[in-house]
């Protein structure tokens, strides 16, 4: 019996590092991804303009988000968002912290097409909203789509009051839009996975106690290449 029960405990065991291996990996092909999309999309003609995105204290990238994955309390869509380093976030980008983002509605896409996001976070305010739990957009944070254009006007009304702009790319197309009502929290199981140790969101991105994984590395090297320095 009790051959049997350690035998059972065991593979219980082994099961279980499986399992967390597996999902260490998915988080990690995560990471890479959201490197790759944020890539793809500051490199394209009509992206978003310099001057928001060297306004931006934080970004949140989730990549590949599908039809059905924003089914209110049951699956969401996960990313990861890194943060300039320095007390007013204006040095070079640092570490992500994993992210959730769920949504009350699907009928942004259409098509069963997979969506890839990307979030602006404008303050420091936002910022420490964000990472300290979860944070619904348009309510707890004022959220609005962003303008899309190398040379498009960027001193609007709308983006000079948000705390965040919200731009999607779906089949190629790239547009600002609205995330108001979808909810936004940090991925603590992820970043546990990632780490190696629990930490909160807000020392991996804001405190910068972790050094960049290997995984994230196009991710915040794209940044700092892009935007090395915030403006004013």
């Amino acid at each position: 019996m009790k051959k049997k029960l350690l035998a059972c405990s065991m593979s219980a065991l082994l099961l279980a590092i499986a399992s967390w291996a597996d999902d260490r990996a998915k988080d990690e092909d995560r990471l890479r991804h959201a490197g790759t999309v944020l890539t793809e999309i500051l490199n394209i003609p009509d992206n978003i303009p310099q001057n928001l995105l060297d306004k931006a204290a934080c970004v949140v990238v989730f990549p590949s988000v599908k039809k059905g994955a924003f089914v209110v309390g049951v699956s969401y869509g996960r990313g990861a968002m890194t943060c300039r380093s320095g007390e007013n976030f204006n040095s070079s980008w640092g570490a992500p912290s994993m992210m959730a983002l769920e949504g009350a509605s699907v009928g942004f896409q259409i098509g069963g097409q997979a969506t890839d996001f990307v979030l602006l976070v404008m303050n420091a305010g936002g910022a420490n909203a964000i990472l300290s739990s979860k944070v619904k957009l348009g309510g707890d944070a004022s959220v609005a789509a962003g303008p899309v254009g190398r040379n498009a006007s960027a001193e609007t009304d709308v983006s000079l009051r948000a705390q965040i702009l919200s731009y999607s790319r779906t089949r190629g197309l790239f547009a600002g839009i609205s995330l108001a009502g979808s909810t936004i929290r940090p991925d603590n199981d992820a970043n546990k996975r990632i780490y190696g140790r629990t930490i909160s969101a807000k020392d991996i991105a804001i405190f910068h106690e972790t050094n960049v994984p290997a995984a994230a590395v196009a991710l915040v090297s794209t940044l700092n290449a892009k935007t090395p320095r915030r403006s004013a």
